[in-house]
């Protein structure tokens, strides 16, 4: 018997969900998020997750090896800028504030590039959550 077609030829879509969408769609980012290179872990891509997770560590420990600014309030918009990206390295960010590390003042510029390097990581940290999400989702070829 001859399977069904439509007029043009082609056969019927299913109804059928992908099995990329069982299942809570939003662990790997927020996982992804707090813990860097914990997402694509979830997905078991060991490689990605690995090199994520190396460089957003070394990041953000050269840039408190080098005295960078944790942002803990924001007076204009750069310091906000500036939190947004601390923030983006999720849990090191609060460890790192309850620890008491990371400068108050930048005084120099080795702690001028600290300051950058942490923030960086932050960015790269919601970047790698995000390609994460859009692995699990289908958006994106693993």
């Amino acid at each position: 018997m001859a399977s069904p077609q439509t007029t043009n030829g082609a056969a019927p879509k299913s109804n059928a969900k992908p099995a990329a969408n069982q299942g809570f769609v939003y662990l790997p980012l927020i996982a992804g998020w707090l813990v860097p290179g914990a997402g694509h872990f979830l997905l078991r891509k060991w490689g990605r997750g690995a090199l994520l997770a190396v460089s957003i560590l070394g990041m953000f420990a050269l840039g408190l090896a080098m005295q960078g600014k944790l942002y803990a309030n924001a007076h204009d918009l750069l310091d906000m800028l500036g939190m947004v990206g601390d923030l983006g390295n999720g849990l090191l960010f609060f460890i790192a504030r309850v620890a008491g590390l990371g400068a108050d003042q930048v005084l120099v510029t080795t702690q001028d590039w600290g300051t950058r390097f942490i923030v960086v990581a932050g960015l790269l940290n919601v970047i790698a959550a995000v390609d994460a999400h859009n692995i699990r989702t289908g958006r994106k070829a693993a």
